[in-house]
């Protein structure tokens, strides 16, 4: 879905509604770690996909996602209460890999760095104590 100004502005509002409702009238301890990153709003506000991130396992972060998708229906009525908008898009949440990727990707960034650090210093040779510089 490509970004227009106003569903942009109505993705950032829903974003901010959505993270009170979810802390407020859902009361789910278990939700209480979810971070919205991002809302894609349709261009005809009729679909929102909501990505987030949680900590946990595979199963657990489906699970919550899961619960996330069963609850939609009472955020929306929620947020059509909220929100001064015509039409409340259908909410559709989905797990967010990008920052687990991103994490993944700087893992081994940092791993290469390291080896090509531990290379490199074993490829030199040290300097003998008669050829080294001594301070002065």
């Amino acid at each position: 879905m490509k970004a227009y100004p106003r569903t942009r502005r109505i993705g950032e509002q829903i974003r901010r509604e959505l993270a009170e409702l979810i802390r407020d009238e859902l009361r789910d301890p278990r939700l209480a770690l979810i971070s919205m990153t991002s809302v894609e709003v349709s261009r005809d506000l009729a679909y929102a996909r909501i990505y987030v991130t949680l900590i946990g396992d595979t199963t657990e972060r489906v699970e919550r996602v899961a619960e996330l998708n069963r609850a939609a229906p009472l955020l929306r009525r929620e947020l059509g209460r909220r929100m001064r908008i015509r039409t409340i898009p259908k909410l559709d949440f989905r797990y967010d890999e990008v920052v687990e990727h991103g994490a993944r990707l700087s893992a081994l960034i940092d791993a290469a760095v390291a080896a090509d650090v531990s290379k490199h210093r074993d490829d030199d040779p040290e300097p003998d104590a008669d050829t080294a510089e001594k301070p002065v």
